[in-house]
């Protein structure tokens, strides 16, 4: 049977690509500082990786921090790798990686060069922005009795356990290179999701569009993080949200 090794195996995304796999019958091992079978920090390396992906066929690699150390975790990673001759490694990415001078998707697509560079067979699938990446953003944003939201910017969120599918089913597969970019299937300003957000929750706050400053601002305001030729997701932010909250969002 085929092993399949899924770093940040106890994430968000993570976890779910491990039930998908699982239930589709496959040998799953989660990697990650939390895992109770694979308790291993990519950034350090060493022998619990080494023991981790021993005997693994495919890893799937969901592991990252906008923290920092990502580079450094590949590295080991793929060092890994190819002393246990893994023959597959697929990376989920973020679309706009290349387009968008961001700091954490600059560091994303290094990751993305040194899988391309590994010598293993390798899958990159780049996605755009998680609904639960939006709902923190806009828990933070709605602190204060004023949402400030940056003005010019429109998002497409995506379900997690949409994604996590695709993964799954790119991890059961042959080494495919860059494959399609997968988006979610609505385009929308941030200031009609930080409205939607708001209802679903129950919280009044005024909504305030502020423009910013500076080249990443930028490539976000030209649209450069989307996919619209690709919005191949089922789920809509609102729906997702009723979900999460309770009740029947409406889109503004």
């Amino acid at each position: 049977m085929t092993t399949i090794l899924v770093t940040g195996g106890t994430g968000t995304l993570g976890r779910l690509v491990v039930e998908r796999l699982r239930a589709d019958g496959r040998e799953v091992r989660p990697l990650s500082r939390h895992s109770p079978s694979h308790p291993v920090d990519l950034r350090e390396g060493g022998p619990g990786l080494d023991r981790a992906v021993a005997g693994a066929d495919t890893i799937v690699h969901c592991a990252s921090s906008p923290r920092g150390g990502d580079e450094e975790a590949a590295a080991h990673l793929i060092d890994a790798a190819r002393r246990a001759g893994v023959g597959h490694l697929v990376y989920i990415s973020i679309v706009g990686v290349d387009r968008v001078p961001f700091g954490y998707y600059r560091t994303k697509l290094a990751v993305e060069r040194l899988v391309e560079q590994s010598g293993l067979g390798w899958t990159v699938l780049r996605t755009t922005q998680f609904h639960d990446l939006l709902v923190q953003m806009f828990q933070a944003l709605a602190k204060p009795p004023v949402m400030l939201v940056p003005a010019g910017v429109r998002d497409q969120p995506i379900e997690t356990a949409e994604v996590a599918g695709r993964l799954a089913e790119l991890a059961t597969g042959a080494p495919a290179g860059r494959v399609p970019d997968m988006g979610g299937p609505e385009v929308r300003t941030c200031e009609s999701l930080a409205r939607a957000y708001l209802r679903a929750a129950g919280r009044r706050r005024a909504v305030v569009t502020v423009p910013l400053a500076g080249k990443a601002y930028r490539g976000f305001r030209d649209g450069g993080h989307l996919a619209p030729a690709h919005a191949v997701g089922k789920r809509t932010f609102e729906e997702y949200l009723a979900g999460r909250f309770g009740g029947a969002a409406r889109p503004s």
